[in-house]
């Protein structure tokens, strides 16, 4: 029997509800990293990737893999489906974040260019910059549903399927201890690492439930001011920009201002002369692009602000809203670090 796409349809190992598109287990945000004895069973805390959701489903000849939208990915991640059918066995089903290394960081640009380049180009992307899956869940262990498991024993499930796992499959880090996940915090960032998921020791795998929380890595840094969304008396927003070999390019945007910060942003602002390289409307979506625009306003690019930004990066431009902190005059333009 052949699928709609004319693909062979796969001999179906997993239990019913799991053979794909698989329902993913979700996080609500929080600030602040939980006591170890917050949550049901206690805290476990694991490191929060900067990568794409992938739920791996073993079948008994060979594996897809799902992402978090119930797309079919598995000819976008070849790699990873050829070691997934060769180091998982029949009627396993994991749920872990596919992830892309470049020179030591996570590099999330290279997991989009998987999603859109052409099939023809696709292997030499694959063999140049090759995905490593990192799992934090089994859903299922030879053909048997363990959602409702309490996490414990599904980690001791998923350790032992683990223990002859080699690259590119690996097990995620897990601990209970809250001070050594606070280090993780610091010491994976540089690595892109964007934080901490934290999950109910006691808990279930409960599909479409927000029962896991996420608690961003946050760090303050500096950035040019070289547009505002509002006006110049009263701005709405900072657009922030860095050089990159000597042109002023859009980093990010901030999240909306406070009252006391739009008056003190106010204070630094000079309208830009016709010189200024930036366009006269940003792009609402993610990069300043996007269908929708909104005007923006062209200020001289000598002021410097200090922003709380997370761990996300894409070639060097912030991908989450940043956080204005304050205005810097004691800085200038040449003391912002470049892309």
């Amino acid at each position: 029997m052949t699928s709609p796409a004319g693909l062979p349809r796969p001999r179906r190992a997993a239990p019913g509800g799991l053979a794909g598109p698989v329902p993913v287990a979700l996080a609500k945000a929080v600030e602040q990293v939980p006591a170890a004895d917050s949550l049901p069973g206690g805290c476990a805390y694991e490191l929060k990737w900067d990568g794409f959701r992938l739920v791996v489903v073993r079948e008994t000849d060979g594996a897809r893999l799902w992402s978090r939208q119930g797309k079919d990915l598995t000819a976008r991640f070849p790699d990873i489906a050829r070691a997934a059918t060769a180091q998982l066995s029949p009627g396993t089903v994991v749920d872990g974040e596919v992830v892309i290394w470049a020179d030591d960081r996570l590099d999330f640009g290279l997991l989009q260019r998987r999603l859109v380049i052409g099939l023809s180009g696709l292997q030499a992307l694959v063999r140049a910059h090759p995905a490593s899956l990192v799992v934090f869940d089994v859903l299922s262990n030879a053909g048997r549903d363990v959602r409702r498991l309490p996490l414990v024993q599904r980690r001791r499930r998923l350790e032992r399927l683990a223990a002859d796992w080699s690259p590119p499959m690996q097990l995620c880090p897990q601990t209970n201890d809250r001070d050594e996940a606070l280090t993780w915090m610091t010491d994976y960032r540089p690595a892109g690492v964007e934080g901490l998921v934290v999950k109910a020791a006691g808990g279930a795998y409960l599909p479409g439930r927000r029962d896991w929380l996420k608690v961003k890595s946050r760090e303050t840094t500096e950035v040019v001011v070289g547009g505002v969304l509002g006006s110049l008396e009263r701005p709405s927003q900072l657009v922030a920009g860095r050089y990159l070999d000597g042109q002023l390019r859009v980093v990010g945007r901030s999240t909306p201002l406070n009252r006391a910060q739009s008056a003190e942003l106010a204070a630094a602002l000079t309208p830009a002369d016709e010189d200024h390289p930036w366009p006269e409307r940003i792009g609402t979506g993610a990069f300043g692009g996007g269908r929708l625009s909104v005007p923006m306003l062209r200020v001289e690019p000598t002021g410097v602000a200090e922003v709380s930004a997370d761990a996300a990066l894409t070639a060097g431009v912030f991908r989450h809203p940043l956080r204005f902190v304050r205005m810097r005059p004691d800085l200038g333009p040449a003391d912002v670090p470049t892309i």
